[in-house]
């Protein structure tokens, strides 16, 4: 097999040990936040028009787009830990228009919606860069687009490919740009080459956003607690009510909302449909004045790369760089566990990896290093349904886009519990299923071969083996 530029242009060991010395094990966006409001945890009962089982991007938006259709209405939102501590509060900020985790994958999959979806994956990132302004939030929402760089010479075959498809539509949001091109606009010595979508991506404070939703929805009258695991729900007869229990007390409502993200559901339907894939991200401290004009990037776009095992890194408000991507692991059993997040190995190579892509930064430390688990399902982006007489719904299966993607998913889950018909609900990509994963051990087997061959088609000029070809051809996938 072939190298890839990561192998090829290696920094010296000292500079990674150097930039890995003193840094903290926490979550960076988390830290940020500086003190914020303890809720207390659910005693009693409470009844409730809706209830929402999960404190996240997608319980929030669901609990604020559900007082905004009807003032009037009880809801309940129930965390098990504090607001936004797992995914929503540890990713990397991407705030992507895509619904479908690309256009690619959307192609794929729902050919004759695409452009329906497009539209409404644009109208859905309007949206939240409105909220802003329109609930006096402050989340750092940047809509500065994002780059798509080839480190390696078939990625920028891809490139092309991807440019010319978006002129033969008229899509006068991405612009290709050749090598000298995208130094100009941030300078690394494994660039080869860019698509710039300037309109379909943005940047944000991933902890400032979940925890500004939890403020507006306190200010337009829901109830949130935390610390309030739910153990149990109950829906009695054909007609009745929602009961979720927790430790502590029960919320007997009208309609639940299933918002439990990369966690168990509550549905033993779901049980396959999803499994933990752990991430791993390091932040780095304030770059000065003269490191950011080393490497230009003036114009503050996200970033990732094109390989399967991929890189993402964006710019805070303070100019730190957040780097993370390319290991995606998955444990056997499918368990969520503290521990997962400590993998030095893993946090080394990213290192490595950053100094590879910015040579003129060695020196540079790293403040955090963190990791979190990602709902991936097999169709790659989130997947919707009801149950319980249309009592109950839900939404997951992200795949590591749903920092914008949660707020449709809201909007998804409340008209299905209205009954209303929408052009959303009648969507075949919100009526559809993913098929689920197998059971162990057949999942970790499967995921891990997976895995081994995304890594070899890297090595080998991006050229898929039987297995991927194979996998594509049925629908199937493993991605973070």
């Amino acid at each position: 097999m072939g190298t890839t530029v990561f192998e090829r242009r290696r920094p010296a060991a000292s500079v990674v040990q150097h930039s890995l010395e003193h840094t903290a094990q926490s979550v960076f966006w988390l830290d940020d936040l500086g003190r914020v409001p303890a809720r207390p945890k659910l005693s009693g009962e409470r009844v409730a028009h809706l209830a929402i089982v999960g404190g996240g991007y997608t319980g929030l938006w669901t609990a604020v787009l559900a007082k905004r259709r009807n003032p009037n209405a009880h809801v309940v939102l129930i965390e098990a830990k504090t607001i936004g501590w797992a995914a929503s509060g540890r990713n990397g900020g991407f705030c992507e228009a895509s619904l479908t985790h690309g256009r690619e994958n959307g192609l794929a999959r729902w050919p004759d919606e695409l452009d329906t979806l497009d539209r409404l994956g644009l109208e859905n990132l309007d949206a939240i860069e409105a909220a802003e302004a329109e609930y006096g939030m402050d989340f750092e929402f940047e809509r500065s687009g994002s780059l798509e760089v080839a480190v390696e010479p078939h990625q920028l075959e891809w490139l092309l490919e991807s440019a010319a498809d978006a002129a033969a539509r008229g899509d006068a949001t991405v612009r290709f740009l050749d090598e000298a091109e995208t130094r100009a606009e941030v300078d690394s010595p494994t660039y080869l080459g860019a698509a710039w979508h300037t309109r379909t991506s943005a940047t944000l404070h991933p902890a400032k956003l979940a925890v500004e939703l939890a403020r507006v929805a306190e200010e337009l009258g829901v109830e949130i607690f935390e610390r309030s695991p739910v153990r149990g729900m109950d829906t009695p007869g054909s007609t009745g009510a929602v009961t979720l229990v927790t430790d502590g007390g029960r919320v007997v409502a009208e309609h639940a909302v299933l918002a439990t993200n990369v966690f168990p559901s509550l549905l033993k339907r779901n049980t396959l449909m999803t499994v933990p894939v752990y991430d791993y991200v390091l932040m780095t401290e304030p770059l000065s004045a003269d490191q950011l004009a080393a490497i230009g990037w003036s114009n503050r776009q996200g970033i990732g790369d094109m390989a399967n095992q991929f890189h993402y890194y964006r710019l805070s408000r303070d100019n730190r760089i957040l780097f993370g991507g390319y290991d995606a692991i998955y444990h056997y059993g499918g368990r969520v566990r503290d521990e997962y997040e400590r993998r030095p190995d893993t946090f080394a190579r990213l290192a490595s990896h950053f100094f590879t892509t910015f040579p003129q930064l060695e020196g540079l430390r790293f403040s955090h290093q963190w990791s979190g688990a990602i709902d991936t399902c097999t169709r790659f982006c989130a997947f919707y349904g009801t149950a319980r007489d249309d009592r109950v719904a839900y939404a997951a299966g992200f795949t590591g886009l749903g920092v914008a993607a949660t707020r449709f998913a809201a909007e998804v889950m409340l008209d299905r519990l209205e009954r209303r018909e929408t052009e959303r609900t009648r969507l075949e990509m919100v009526r559809d299923r993913p098929l689920p994963f197998p059971p162990e051990p057949a999942a970790a087997l499967g995921i891990n071969a997976t895995r081994w061959s995304l890594d070899r088609a890297d090595h080998t000029g991006g050229k898929r083996n039987v297995l991927l070809k194979t996998l594509d051809a049925l629908g199937l996938g493993f991605d973070s």
